[in-house]
């Protein structure tokens, strides 16, 4: 007899990500009570399942949600508010200030709210995000229902959320209190950076994050002269610094790690370290370019992240996927390098086994929840199609994507936001947002 179903989605090609380098054409995803219960031909599916609803998705190749692991969401708010400056300049002499005059629970609030609807449009359905006022964040991530990672951001000096490191890690951890049983929320403590966090208080947060079984998420190696710096002050590299702390394992995210040097790489490799490799933010603030093919070569677990708009200026996982890939091969002088299906794992199942959610999404297997991105290739500028996973890396945008499912539920419908708020309520959080920030 067949079964029951929620949803029966059949696509023309669907590209797991687990198992590696395997494009399935014909097939079904069966969906019941926001996960995946199968995946098989569409002939079986017909056969062994009955469905309250089913899509037929002809043109099209069905991707897990993507993953973005690292984003800055309410800096949406100032996309575009200081281009063409390196990143301590770009800090010290436009977001901080920014920063310290505008920031809020409503800044923050309203600002994710609009980063979420770009990042659903464009494929992702989870989020690693770092900023202030938590709690904010969780409430919009709640209300567009979309699955994230929030950080409780931790630095020594006061900005308008909190006025010294106990009082961040005060506020952050009554947040994660208030939303730790949410089922598409977690969190993650977030030391900024090794240049605005004591030793004192990297001790406590590696504490924390052993007791609370919870990720570090921090910058690290973006500049080398954060590198000099760190040499200077402390007679180490940072992630040496950080390893004397007891702060590097499993469960240590970094961000950016552009300068790495032998010594830093196999630090990494020795604790089981992730990598959040976000190349559009690095070209941009002239970083450099992250030693991709070194880290894969160390087996260092690596995903994408596109930081926030203010340094990007977009939150646009296929751009980063296809930037991660031509800087792995320009930068090596080496056409193999970082190949498509490689990519995609990098921007799915990577980043959610660094954020310790690879036995819940990041791949399209039975048990997992059914957090879903389809990718029309039905015009003009997709055909012919040889390589569905090359065209996802090389040719298809998020202008292509049609459906977004979270928890198996639709966000993103042809090509349209099912959300709680629409465009309108949106352009105004913007626009109001705007006119403050320009005086």
């Amino acid at each position: 007899m067949s079964q029951p179903a929620d949803l029966v989605i059949n696509a023309r090609w669907v590209i797991p990500v687990e198992p590696a380098n395997l494009t399935l054409e014909h097939h079904a995803v069966v969906i019941r009570g926001g996960k995946i219960m199968d995946l098989l031909p569409q002939e079986l599916a017909r056969t062994r399942y009955r469905a309250d609803r089913s899509i037929s998705l002809s043109d099209h190749v069905l991707i897990p949600g993507l993953v973005n692991l690292h984003a800055h969401s309410p800096m949406a708010l100032m996309r575009g508010i200081a281009d063409d400056l390196p990143l301590m300049r770009w800090l010290q002499e436009a977001i901080w200030p920014a920063e310290g005059k505008h920031v809020s629970s409503a800044f923050v609030r309203e600002g994710t709210l609009l980063a979420i609807a770009e990042m659903l449009r464009g494929g992702t359905t989870t989020c690693n995000e770092m900023y202030f006022h938590p709690a904010a964040a969780a409430e919009a991530f709640d209300l567009l229902g979309m699955r994230a990672v929030i950080g409780l951001t931790t630095l020594e000096f006061p900005t308008p959320y909190a006025s010294d490191a106990d009082d961040y890690l005060r506020k952050g951890l009554a947040a994660r209190d208030a939303w730790k049983n949410h089922p598409l929320i977690g969190f993650a403590l977030a030391p900024h950076a090794p240049y605005t966090v004591s030793d004192a208080t990297f001790v406590r947060i590696a504490a924390l994050a052993a007791e609370l079984d919870i990720p570090i998420h921090t910058h690290i190696h973006e500049t080398a002269q954060e590198v000099a710096d760190s040499i200077a002050q402390f007679g180490k590299r940072p992630l040496a610094r950080l390893a004397g702390l007891d702060l590097l394992g499993e469960n240590f995210i970094g961000v950016h790690a552009v300068h790495l040097d032998d010594s830093d790489i196999e630090l990494l490799q020795r604790h089981h370290c992730s990598i959040a490799h976000c190349p559009t933010s690095n070209m941009k603030l002239a970083s450099g370019i992250a030693p991709l093919a070194r880290l894969q070569a160390a087996d260092i677990l690596t995903g994408l992240g596109t930081d926030g708009a203010a340094s990007n200026n977009r939150l646009d996982l296929f751009q980063e996927i296809r930037h991660a890939s031509l800087l792995a091969k320009v930068s090596t002088l080496d056409a193999t390098t970082l190949p498509a299906h490689a990519a995609l794992r990098m921007a799915t199942l990577n980043g959610a086994r660094a954020l310790g959610l690879g036995d819940r999404i990041g791949s399209i297997e039975a048990g997992k929840a059914a957090d879903l991105c389809a990718i029309a290739l039905d015009t003009f500028e997709t055909r012919p199609c040889f390589n569905p996973a090359s065209h996802l890396v090389h040719v298809a945008g998020r202008e292509h994507v049609s459906h977004v499912w979270v928890a198996g539920e639709i966000r993103v419908d042809k090509g349209n936001a099912v959300l709680q708020l629409n465009d309108t309520e949106l352009l105004g959080f913007a626009a109001l947002w705007q006119t403050r920030l320009s005086n």
